[in-house]
């Protein structure tokens, strides 16, 4: 029985290992090509938040329509770019976790409901005249790990990370200015 409960536990943190490589890479990977996407489909389209402008939350109803298309298109590619390599992770994870905010709650969130049934049925890809921020949902639930867990071993700021350790463990040379 402790032999079963050894072998199980090596089994578990071996999965644990395999997800800080595997499992937020994948993350990052799929969440860089919906985000990639949206935005060369923004660079290459025309500019629809002028027409939904006063639905933005606030700060963002106070930007001119133009600079926060710019801004979206932006961080959607930049974001995707950086969350492609890994680098910065937590900042574009944090930034484009605050662009779908704002998108769910002025493009993908019901207009009216009064009932917590209304709601729900906006939980959906399609908006049927109830919204459709299920989309959204699970992309913050895709952010959220990245956030608060960071890029997974197979990235920039990883290596980084390991080059600065690297420099910070060099023997000092302040022997040598004296």
């Amino acid at each position: 029985m402790k032999k079963m409960s050894q072998v199980t536990q090596q089994g578990l943190n071996a999965l644990d290992q395999m997800g800080l490589w595997v499992g937020l890479l994948s993350l990052r990977l799929l969440l860089a090509w919906e985000f990639g996407e949206a935005g060369f489909e923004k660079l290459h389209g025309s500019n629809w938040f002028a027409d939904i402008q006063d639905q933005f939350p606030w700060p963002f109803k106070l930007i001119p329509a133009d600079i926060n298309w710019a801004l979206a298109t932006g961080f959607e590619i930049v974001g995707a770019a950086a969350l492609l390599l890994g680098l910065g992770t937590r900042f574009f994870s944090a930034s484009l976790l605050v662009l779908t905010v704002v998108a769910m709650l002025s493009v993908h969130w019901p207009e009216s409901w009064s009932t917590l049934s209304e709601l729900l049925q906006g939980y959906a890809l399609t908006d049927k005249g109830h919204g459709n921020f299920k989309l959204p949902v699970i992309y913050i639930a895709m952010l959220l790990p990245l956030v608060f867990m960071g890029p997974g071993c197979l990235s920039a700021d990883i290596g980084f990370r390991r080059f600065l350790q690297r420099c910070a463990a060099l023997p000092s040379d302040r022997h040598l200015r004296s």
